[in-house]
């Protein structure tokens, strides 16, 4: 069984943003990076099926600047046994087409059974790379995942999904298929230090590509920091009551907390 596993490097959550200088993203030279959180659980996920299985492959790709590395390196000690590392020098510049194209064209030879992604990154959250990316390989998916059942796997995979309202989905996909992983399926293990040794070792493929020569959907025309403003209301008019019912109206209608 060969699993791929999509990871990508993101801002940690608790570093200082800033906005870079043409406005298009924020200014990352002096942010400290982090594995997106939900990429984490999918790797994770994707070594548990191999354990489970007992034989198979587990592949990371990770598209970004030379600096994804350390998400790669992090990866192989967990026990990933190869990588593809796709460089674009700013990916956060990409559509999430672009993104999903050219990773297609670098894991379409792969040919693999599974492919698993985090349901969406921590920075653009547009949750749509994993669905396009299925597309492009013409397998099925599943989004929202929170539990595979290990044992269905043998030309099918059974898998619980997230629904709104607090339902659930149990539902069988041919493999091979893609399937975007939610955060907290599991327990996410430690880089031990026999594998972050044998790390050093295992294969790590560079792939340089142009995405200009693809399409894009849409343009990022600026990106900027939540406006704070602020606006008082007199309600009631000195009329304690009135207020009273005003405030309630408010309350349900326009913040929607009642």
């Amino acid at each position: 069984m060969k699993i791929i596993v999509l990871m990508k490097q993101v801002a940690n959550k608790d570093a200082v943003l800033r906005i870079r200088g043409d406005e298009r993203w924020i200014d990352d030279s002096d942010v400290s990076q982090q594995t997106n959180e939900s990429d984490g659980y999918a790797l994770e996920e994707a070594l548990r099926t191999k354990e489970a299985k007992g034989e198979g492959e587990v592949i990371v790709c990770t598209l970004g600047k030379p600096s994804a590395k350390t998400v790669i390196k992090d990866a192989l000690a967990r026990g990933a046994d190869r990588a593809i590392h796709i460089l674009v020098e700013d990916e956060n510049a990409l559509s999430p087409y672009q993104i999903s194209k050219a990773i297609a064209d670098n894991i379409r030879e792969e040919n693999a059974d599974l492919v698993f992604t985090g349901l969406q990154s921590d920075d653009a959250s547009h949750g749509q790379t994993g669905v396009i990316l299925a597309e492009l390989l013409d397998i099925p998916h599943a989004t929202i995942v929170i539990e595979v059942d290990r044992e269905s796997i043998n030309g099918s995979v059974r898998v619980k999904r997230e629904l709104e309202s607090g339902w659930y989905q149990w539902f069988e996909y041919k493999t091979p298929s893609l399937l975007t992983i939610q955060s907290g399926i599991s327990q996410i293990r430690y880089a031990s230090l026999k594998g972050i040794m044998a790390a050093k070792k295992k294969e790590v493929r560079d792939v340089e590509v142009s995405v200009e020569d693809f399409e894009s959907g849409q343009v990022v025309q600026k990106v900027y920091m939540p406006l704070k403003t602020k606006q008082t209301q007199i309600l009631g008019d000195g009329d304690a009551k009135a207020g009273a019912v005003e405030l309630i109206a408010k309350l349900k209608d326009e913040a929607r907390v009642l």
